[in-house]
């Protein structure tokens, strides 16, 4: 079973540092310290806090076993954020939560605006939903994101370095869209919209343009020196998962500007994603 991280976590990583640029005091919390999904423990934290911005980082982002444990992935997920953004509300603090992608079905064959109608097709995106839907009660922000890499956890970007060189083929999906994003870059971007005077509601964080996995595969095999001509698309139905993955997964944005181009935040991620790991030309 998949447990929230909090300010463990790799996304979480990335908005304490630039967080504590700001020069503001700075309190991240891991699951240890804080379980989002005691209720009790939520609202006694913040009302002795007082904080006066949360970034929720926490959430149970195993997609797959949500299906098998949807009610614990919807306590995580849904119910422990109506309870973080109600004692958010009650302590005068601003909240600023994460969400995904996975709250659309992806059968759109344009980019989802951020008042595009929800229609998870997964029990991941159904708990997201709800949390959506209880910050946003208590008139708070949430921000979509997807296709999150970075240095501070496991993803698919870190992945694809580790393969083994002399590895002679990898097969990729390349029937799915969607926008490859640097957590460095959408925690810039959350601890911006946290000082900003823009209104609460929903936000779009992802980088500008789109790809799929394969395109994604093809730059990083071209980054580390390797034949591009080496990763191999593949449909979805090559690799069956317990839980159904949008087709697309591009997100518009209409409220505020998007990341930077995805090509460019890898490029610029690349010497922190690779740190210690010397590149084949294999």
């Amino acid at each position: 079973m998949a447990h929230h991280r909090g300010g463990g976590g790799m996304l979480a990583t990335d908005v304490l540092d630039r967080a504590a640029l700001t020069g503001e005091p700075v309190l991240a919390l891991g699951r240890s310290e804080l379980d989002v999904s005691d209720r009790r423990a939520v609202r006694d934290f913040v009302c002795a806090y007082r904080p006066r911005v949360v970034v929720n980082c926490a959430a149970w982002t195993a997609v797959d076993d949500a299906e098998a444990h949807p009610d614990a992935a919807l306590r995580v997920n849904g119910r422990a954020v109506g309870w973080l953004a109600e004692a958010c509300s009650r302590a005068g603090a601003r909240l600023v939560h994460v969400s995904t992608d996975y709250v659309f079905d992806g059968t759109s064959p344009l980019p989802y605006r951020e008042d595009a109608p929800a229609a998870p097709v997964n029990a991941y995106g159904r708990s997201k939903r709800a949390g959506e839907l209880a910050a946003l009660e208590h008139g708070h922000y949430v921000v979509r994101t997807a296709w999150l890499y970075g240095a501070a956890g496991p993803n698919f970007v870190r992945t694809m370095i580790g393969l083994p060189a002399e590895r002679d083929t990898v097969d990729v999906v390349d029937d799915q869209r969607g926008q490859p994003t640097w957590t460095a870059d959408l925690a810039d971007y959350l601890v911006r919209l946290a000082q900003s005077d823009l209104p609460p509601g929903v936000y779009h964080g992802t980088s500008a343009g789109e790809t799929t996995w394969y395109g994604l595969a093809r730059e990083i095999f071209t980054l580390l020196g390797r034949d591009p001509e080496r990763v191999r698309p593949v449909p979805s139905e090559a690799f069956p998962r317990a839980a159904r993955r949008p087709a697309n997964s591009v997100l518009a944005h209409t409220r505020a500007d998007p990341l930077r181009h995805w090509r460019d935040a890898l490029h610029a991620a690349w010497p922190v994603l690779t740190r210690g790991r010397r590149c084949s030309t294999v």
